[in-house]
């Protein structure tokens, strides 16, 4: 008879726990079915093909750690290509080459909004 009591409430939060984990995955997957339905009103059935297809991988192995996880990734990767855009202006710098100078800012520049926009990003 205690173990029922003690029984339910967990288990009620342990459902909690798991609802709590899929909104990233729930976004992902509208995001996805709004592409759909966008290619379908233009008539597009290759986007509609690959999208149906990444709908169903994204219900079949989605979750919130995942896509974290994959999302902490690719700021690593836009911070480690900073870092190497911001050494090319450097270079560039000491060797006084202002076209290449300009160049290279543009690059960091892009970079660093590309690292912003991720950032910005829920997944």
């Amino acid at each position: 008879m205690k173990l029922r009591y003690i029984l339910c409430p967990a288990l009620f939060s342990l459902s909690g726990f798991v609802q709590a984990a899929e909104p990233l995955c729930l976004q992902k997957e509208q995001a996805i079915q709004h592409e759909i339905d966008m290619a379908r009103k233009h008539d597009n059935q290759r986007r509609i093909t690959g999208l149906e297809r990444a709908l169903t991988e994204a219900r079949a192995g989605c979750t919130d750690a995942k896509l974290k996880g994959e999302h902490q990734e690719k700021i690593k990767q836009h911070q480690q290509e900073i870092t190497q855009r911001e050494h090319d202006l450097k270079e560039a710098r000491d060797k006084g080459d202002s076209e290449k100078i300009a160049k290279r800012e543009k690059k960091l520049a892009e970079a660093r909004e590309e690292l912003k926009s991720t950032e910005a990003a829920p997944y």
